[in-house]
């Protein structure tokens, strides 16, 4: 077998829904399985899935396991020469597995390999290719050099911004969202670190393949990653599991180093974490006093693209939701190649608009393309599966019941 694709879900079940069917869209063509592992989801996940994804497999938690040790219960039961390990708040362009693999094959010497991830609106994530966050590299970025001067060799390497998007580029560091792993590499080096509940893990695992011999590689394929539908980042976990995951890979690769080199390290990750809870509790103060709101200040549009009986739909939904509808135009990838940009200037100004594209009339690839070549950080990627009936957004899902 080639290809194993492997899924974490947590309370997310319209998002993993939705990957998944754009994966088993991709994998056409590769000799591929696919496996779900549910970590203890209450929404109903795994009766949904069952019901509606027959053919892929899925393994039920009884308990949440953390994202590390979920996806090793699923990787040692894989049988594919590459695995993919896939955040389940992720969208699979039609033809991003195959370039991967393809990319894989040419390159034997490729232990990891990552991809272009667009957010919401249509940019690149700088998440896409990082470096290895040594002290020097870690201390740039906490203190704010990396984003002062992203393109710069020594203060942005941790996301390395010097590398052009449009070409392969070696990389030390590939996100966990969309990780394509060698097996020969994985037997090498050994599978996740399960003392990292969530996050870091990939980082940690990305050195120790750059320490066994192979590379890791960024390609300019794309995929949509709504970063973090499956976690809460605004809550006291997040921050507590994020630093706490910083501070064990320094401990773990860079624990040896003499006490002038680790204390700066150290200390600027605590203030930064005692920072981010500073900040998260004064922006509840404000929500419980009455101001601060919504983040745009105003309630979001919804703009619709595709063919009649998508907007039939979504017009219900809209009804029965009490959205705030921009408009509605009718369309698909041949009446209307340009999309929403055909309609730029008619979209609302101000707030958040989200424009929602029928994925029956456009293809991912098709999406994907409009948003990156005008990207806008008002401007939302939407979706609506007529076989589905859900409405997807980077931040809520409505159904048509």
């Amino acid at each position: 077998m080639k290809l194993t694709v492997v899924i974490v879900n947590y309370n997310v079940k319209h998002y993993v829904e939705q990957c998944l069917r754009s994966v088993l869209r991709a994998l056409e063509g590769i000799d591929g399985e696919v496996i779900v592992v549910d970590n203890h989801s209450k929404d109903g996940s795994v009766d949904y899935l069952r019901e509606r994804f027959p053919n892929v497999r899925l393994i039920e938690s009884r308990h949440n396991q953390g994202f590390s040790r979920a996806n090793n219960i699923a990787i040692r039961q894989s049988q594919g020469e590459y695995v993919l390990l896939l955040n389940p708040d992720t969208v699979v362009a039609g033809t991003t597995l195959r370039e991967c693999v393809g990319f894989m094959d040419r390159t034997p010497l490729a232990g990891g390999l990552g991809v272009r991830m667009l957010t919401a609106f249509g940019t690149s994530a700088m998440e896409s290719r990082r470096g290895v966050p040594t002290p020097m590299t870690a201390f740039y970025k906490v203190v704010g050099l990396c984003s002062l001067f992203p393109a710069h060799k020594h203060f942005g390497r941790y996301y390395m911004g010097f590398l052009p998007w449009d070409e392969p580029e070696a990389i030390e560091v590939v996100s966990g969202a969309f990780f394509m792993l060698r097996r020969k590499a994985l037997d090498q080096v050994g599978l996740l670190d399960e003392d990292y509940f969530m996050y870091g893990e990939d980082i940690d695992l990305s050195y120790r393949i750059l320490k066994g011999g192979w590379q890791n590689w960024y390609l300019p394929a794309s995929i949509l990653h709504y970063k973090g539908e499956s976690t809460q980042k605004t809550s006291f976990r997040y921050v507590h599991v994020f630093y706490d995951a910083m501070l064990i890979f320094f401990r773990k690769h860079f624990g040896h180093l003499s006490m002038l080199v680790s204390l700066p390290v150290k200390t600027a990750i605590y203030l930064k974490a005692i920072i981010a809870l500073l900040r998260m509790q004064w922006e509840r103060a404000g929500k419980a006093l009455g101001f601060g709101g919504r983040r745009f200040g105003h309630e979001p549009t919804y703009f619709f693209v595709g063919r009649a009986p998508m907007l039939d739909s979504c017009r219900q939904i809209v009804s029965n939701n009490g959205l705030n509808a921009a408009d509605f135009v009718e369309g698909d990838a041949t009446t209307q190649t340009q999309g929403h940009l055909a309609f730029y200037d008619r979209l609302p100004k101000e707030g958040r608009t989200y424009v929602v594209y029928d994925v029956g009339a456009y293809s991912y690839d098709d999406i994907f393309r409009l948003f990156a070549s005008r990207p806008d950080e008002h401007i939302f990627i939407g979706t609506y599966d007529t076989d589905t009936g859900v409405l997807i957004t980077p931040h809520e899902t409505f159904g048509n019941n």
